[in-house]
Order: C-alpha cells, then sequence, then structure tokens
C-alpha cells in the first residue's frame, strides 16, 4: 500500500515560496537589470541619468577595442592582472600551501600543529578590513618586515610600491590558506590507515606514498577546491585594500577595474557590461573544472 505524503502539494509550495521570493528578488531580478542596463549608456549623474539611450552593442565594443585593449587601465590588461593573481595566489599559493601544511600534520599532534591550525584559521575570519590594514603596516616601509630586515643587514623596501602584485598574492595567499587546508584535512582523515601502513611494510618513501597513495585519493577534493578558489580569488575585492589597484593600475584586478568603471566614475551602463563579462568568465572557469572532474569521474 502506498504511503501518503505527510504534507500536500499546496502546502509544500507554501514553504519553500520564500525559497523563490528570496531568489527571484535578488539574485534573479538584478542579474536580468545588469543585463538590460548593459545596453544602455545609464550614468549616476548628468543628462543620461534620467534619459539613458539604448546604445545596443556599443558598451561590449568598447570594452574588446583591441587598439586599446592591453594598455594599463583597460580590461585586456586587468585580464592579465587577474590571470596572474589567481595562478599565484589561488592556484599555487592556496592549494599548493594548503595541501602541503594537510600532508605535513597529517597524524600529528602537539603544540606546533595547533598553532598553525590556529594562525591559518584566525587570519581566514578575521574581517577583511582588520587583516588589510594590518598588512598595509607590515608592508609599509617603515613597517614590521622592513625593520626585520634592516636587524638583519638588509635594506627594506617599498613592498606596495616596488613589488605590488606579488604583495597581494602574499597576502590573499596568506588569507585564503586555511579553506584548502582545512578541506584537505577532512579529507586525509578519511583515507583508511591501512593505506599508509601498507606502504610503510614495502618501504615506500614519502614521495612515493603521497604520489601513489594520497595523490589519487585527494584528486576529486583538488579539484573541488580549485573550483572554489578559483572563483573566489577571480571575484575578491580585498586587494583593493592595500593598493586600490595601483600603483599606475599595476594590481587593477578584474574586481577593482568594474568597480573603478562602475561605481567610482559611475558609468553604470559600461560596468554592467563588465559585470556581464566577467559572470561569463566565471561560468567558463566552472564550466571547465567541472568538466574535467566528469570526465574523471566517468574514466574511473
Amino acid at each position: 500500500m502506498q504511503k501518503r505524503p505527510i504534507l500536500s502539494r499546496s502546502v509544500s509550495w507554501l514553504f519553500i515560496l520564500p525559497t523563490i521570493v528570496f531568489v527571484l528578488l535578488f539574485l534573479v531580478y538584478p542579474f536580468f537589470s545588469i543585463f538590460q542596463m548593459s545596453f544602455t549608456n545609464q550614468t549616476l549623474v548628468g543628462a543620461n541619468a534620467l534619459n539613458p539611450q539604448y546604445v545596443g552593442l556599443q558598451n561590449y565594443v568598447d570594452l574588446f577595442n583591441f587598439d586599446t585593449w592591453m594598455r594599463r587601465g583597460e580590461m585586456g590588461h586587468s585580464l592579465l592582472l587577474t590571470a596572474q593573481f589567481v595562478i599565484g595566489s589561488a592556484l599555487i599559493g592556496q592549494a599548493g600551501l594548503g595541501l602541503l601544511l594537510a600532508v605535513l600534520f597529517h597524524n600529528r599532534r602537539g603544540f606546533v600543529r595547533e598553532t598553525v591550525y590556529t594562525l591559518a584559521i584566525a587570519a581566514w575570519i578575521i574581517p577583511d578590513v582588520v587583516v588589510a590594514f594590518a598588512w598595509f603596516a607590515y608592508l609599509d616601509p617603515d613597517g614590521t618586515l622592513n625593520m626585520m630586515l634592516n636587524a638583519i643587514g638588509i635594506n627594506g623596501i617599498d613592498w606596495l610600491f616596488d613589488y605590488p602584485m606579488l604583495s597581494i598574492i602574499l597576502f590573499n595567499t596568506w588569507r585564503g590558506t586555511a579553506f584548502s587546508m582545512l578541506l584537505f584535512s577532512s579529507a586525509l582523515a578519511s583515507i583508511p590507515p591501512s593505506y599508509m601502513e601498507t606502504a610503510d611494510v614495502i618501504g615506500a618513501n614519502p614521495w612515493q606514498r603521497f604520489r601513489d597513495i594520497l595523490l589519487p585519493l585527494l584528486s576529486g577534493y583538488i579539484i573541488t577546491d580549485l573550483i572554489l578558489i578559483t572563483l573566489w580569488t577571480f571575484n575578491t575585492f580585498t586587494p583593493f585594500l592595500l593598493t586600490g589597484g595601483g600603483p599606475i593600475f599595476q594590481t587593477d584586478i578584474i574586481s577593482i577595474y568594474t568597480y573603478r568603471v562602475g561605481l567610482r566614475f559611475f558609468e553604470f551602463g559600461q560596468g554592467s557590461a563588465i559585470a556581464m563579462v566577467v559572470m561569463v568568465i566565471n561560468l567558463l572557469l566552472a564550466s571547465v573544472y567541472l568538466f574535467i572532474s566528469r570526465s574523471r569521474a566517468v574514466r574511473t
């Protein structure tokens, strides 16, 4: 005898109605509003503020004007800087360092492990503004880092002026490594201890245990981690608190570029077009990772 559902269909819809309203109001409606605005010359001030004109694809044509595409302060140059930032900070920095810390402290206990994990998690959960001011003081010409370098006889430099991209890569790596570390630590905890014990019996060295046992078992988690931190890093705005996109647009990553055009210069139409391009890039990045993940699942 088939059991009747506890709730009727109409009552079930009442429970999910708030979620539907929330999604429509805060996700679907803003998306279509930005999409529509990207085809206008809408601004905050001036004649186009009250009576924006439909300009078709002109905003997109201006963005992809290859005569000025790679100039500093233009979209092509901003995307190049963003690629450097994502590769250095997310793929090499956060994922690599997070995996290294998780493997080094796997099945270990003690003061060192707890200290490292506590500091990494603290860096992750402290508010952005607080962390940015701390790093600004750390990298300042008269800051903590240069004081330590001067103490050992090395002349300090202006890190945010001379090496701005390296500075924000190190900052964002320090800021976000905790997520990858915790994800990989949880994944390592799920691996049966007998695997590593067998490797010890046959005399496998640490690199062989990592390459032949841990890495294959962690590959699914690595893909998940890369999807998330790539998208987060691609869209992060926190480096603005350190450099403001400067000096001379050297850290003008795509999130800062979007802010500068849309909210500093108040070119809402142009800024909306940039936002739509950024959304497409995000979808492409996620699709590539998901395709790789699905292909791997099919092979196995």
